[in-house]
């Protein structure tokens, strides 16, 4: 599941899990196997059908394993992933494999009472972790987000039914603490901190999002599949749409509820206000930071940069957009894929990028990880490309990183790379090549190629065209003659008459090198 960032610097602080726990009370939870391990600061859903198991400091909830075997793999997932705890029903976490295997892989186990509501755990987690995340924010003018979460109660209150509170991602701000019946996307709607893609499809298909930025008006959506009836309220100041109020109903509520339930939204708008500045502050420091680091400050940078190996990545997309609105579509993917904090700046019109690079991390915040993100944008975006640096270790390496990046994505925006998520190790021939052929192309006067390249052009020829075939395709003039559409026997007579024009040795293989190099200096 993608992960909420909250607008935190340098993110959002942890818990000690024997605080996460002690902090439910009601025995609900209880350690049943106690290990060594990192803080907990998020909730993940387990998915093992797709190899979903969260991040480091993860709290891993097996809410559909039901069996030892499949406890005993969800924990060896965790173990991999540097889960802060494995979460399991106290059924399956009292077998004695289950302990025996917690114990062996050093993950903390943690066994849910048999009688508890998944869902309402979520929430209760959900609570404590934002809460101990909010403390940490970057404040204008109070705990905007202590106070989204008491209007989300009010407004739960008001309609008595859940309710969450929603940008216009469909990123989940904040949520009631009341329960009732919910729908598992409910669940994974808070566990996520954003709608379902599946959900979001259906929702825009019905024309949900379309009637949220048009109109102040609130609506009923009615149930769909999994998806339950919700009630949903605009928020909007003056004329711009800032967010909206789900409220999990049966059905329409009174009209006086609905009123209220507006005027709610009012105070909303103030909040989600508020929390779009002090968000613009936190990544205003961020992006300063990255600027003044990728400009060569190396000063008093180890409090906010994350451990080495890093790359630096041009994130390329629409060139019709200007380079402001690039750097806000790549951080709103990165936000919403679940990098809490995108390392990402503007420097000389290029959107540029910090990302990890450690062997076997393909987490938020890693070049794996953005790759992976750059193949589910071009599905809507197909000007989407990433160029990246090598990895390095020393701060004073990462303006070379920075140079390789930006020839990686000249070659790419030159349509000379395949894949559109390209490092500079995938790419050194080209950019080997182009290397080469820079100072070239001031410089083709005196060289037989120069020549060859004249008479094609006042004769119609297509020698040059030949001669880069021939030297591409060595000993195989039949691959040499369909790269130019000719038979083999006419590529062999077009070569054998090169000497009739230039004096050029195709047989020295220092000539052959200078010739190729010309060659793609002059574009073929």
């Amino acid at each position: 599941m993608g992960r909420m960032p909250l607008s935190s610097l340098p993110g959002p602080r942890g818990l000690p899990l024997a605080d996460v726990v002690g902090a439910l009370g009601g025995g609900l939870l209880r350690v049943a196997v106690t290990a060594p391990g990192p803080e907990v600061d998020d909730v993940t859903l387990a998915e093992p059908a797709t190899g979903v198991f969260g991040q480091q400091g993860d709290l891993l909830l097996g809410v559909a394993i039901e069996t030892p075997d499949a406890a005993v793999g969800l924990l060896e997932a965790g173990a991999a992933a540097g889960s802060g705890a494995v979460v399991l029903r106290r059924s399956v976490a009292r077998a004695r494999e289950v302990r025996g295997a917690a114990r062996r892989l050093g993950v903390p186990l943690v066994e849910l009472a048999d009688h508890a509501s998944w869902a309402h755990v979520v929430w209760l987690l959900r609570g404590v972790l934002d809460r101990a995340a909010t403390g940490a924010a970057v404040r204008t003018d109070g705990p905007v987000h202590d106070d989204l979460f008491a209007l989300a109660d009010a407004c739960a209150a008001l309609v008595e039914a859940p309710v969450t509170i929603e940008d216009t991602q469909s990123r989940v701000l904040a949520y009631s603490s009341r329960q009732g019946v919910v729908d598992p996307i409910r669940v994974s709607t808070i566990v996520g901190r954003k709608v379902p893609d599946a959900v979001l499809a259906s929702l825009r298909g019905r024309g949900v999002f379309r009637r949220l930025a048009t109109s102040s008006d609130p609506f009923f959506v009615p149930a769909d599949g999994d998806l339950r009836p919700r009630l949903v309220i605009p928020v909007r100041a003056a004329n711009e749409w800032l967010g909206s109020i789900w409220a999990v109903v049966e059905e329409q509520p009174p009209t006086e509820t609905i009123r209220s339930l507006q005027q709610t939204a009012s105070v909303v708008a103030l909040h989600l206000l508020r929390l779009r500045s002090q968000t613009d502050l936190a990544r205003r420091v961020a992006a300063d930071r990255l600027r003044t680091l990728l400009s060569g400050n190396l000063h008093d940078v180890e409090a906010w940069l994350p451990a080495p190996p890093w790359r630096v990545v041009v994130l390329a997309g629409d060139p019709a957009l200007d380079p402001e609105t690039r750097l806000d579509t790549w951080e709103s993917a990165c936000r919403r894929h679940g990098w809490r904090q995108p390392l990402l700046a503007l420097l000389d019109d290029e959107v540029l990028g910090l990302v990890r690079d450690e062997p076997d991390d393909d987490s938020a915040g890693s070049w794996p990880w953005l790759a992976g993100v750059s193949r589910d944008l071009l599905a809507t975006r197909p000007h989407v490309r990433l160029s990246a640096g090598s990895a390095v270790r020393r701060l004073p390496q990462l303006t070379r990183s920075r140079q390789e990046a930006l020839e990686v994505h000249r070659l790419a925006v030159a349509d000379r790379l395949p894949s559109r998520a390209t490092a500079i190790e995938d790419a050194w021939a080209e950019v080997t090549c182009e290397r080469a052929v820079g100072d070239l192309r001031t410089a083709l006067s005196h060289s037989p190629v120069a020549a060859l390249h004249v008479h094609d052009m006042e004769h119609g020829t297509a020698y040059c065209a030949t001669v880069t075939a021939w030297l591409d395709h060595p000993g195989d003039p039949r691959a040499a003659a369909a790269r130019v559409h000719v038979h083999p026997n006419t590529l062999r007579y077009r070569i054998k008459h090169v000497a009739d024009v230039v004096d050029l040795d195709l047989a020295d293989p220092v000539t052959r090198l200078a010739a190729r190099l010309e060659l793609r200096a002059l574009g073929h």
